[in-house]
């Protein structure tokens, strides 16, 4: 599965998580986009690292991101956005009969993934 976004400036999309899903996404400007990752794999020896990024038009990067880390990103560009993105596998399965991976953050109040 791949799709193409557009993100307008000031505007924020996640954070989320998968279990399963990895995400693929390419940011290809024309604005600046800050990415926002922490590592929620309590298994991991990075477990509980948070890191950030600026990607976009001045650094075009595609970021592969793999299940239990927590990502999002906002526009911190002037212009409006364009992201490349590519889940390893489709929304809601084949069909969309599976239940959907994502465990979504942006709507608790005391989540620790906040994207500034």
């Amino acid at each position: 599965m791949a799709y193409i976004s557009m993100t307008l400036p000031g505007i924020a999309r996640g954070p989320h998580e998968h279990r399963d899903q990895a995400d693929g996404f390419c940011f290809i400007g024309p604005s600046t986009f800050r990415l926002f990752l922490w590592d929620n794999r309590p298994s991991s020896p990075t477990h509980g690292t948070h890191w950030t990024c600026d990607v976009g038009e001045s650094a075009m990067t595609f970021v592969v991101v793999p299940p239990g880390v927590v990502h999002g990103y906002k526009n911190i560009g002037q212009t409006e956005g364009i992201v490349f993105n590519a889940p390893d596998r489709l929304y809601a399965g084949t069909g969309r009969l599976e239940p959907v991976d994502e465990i979504r953050h942006e709507s608790d109040a005391d989540s620790p993934f906040r994207i500034l």
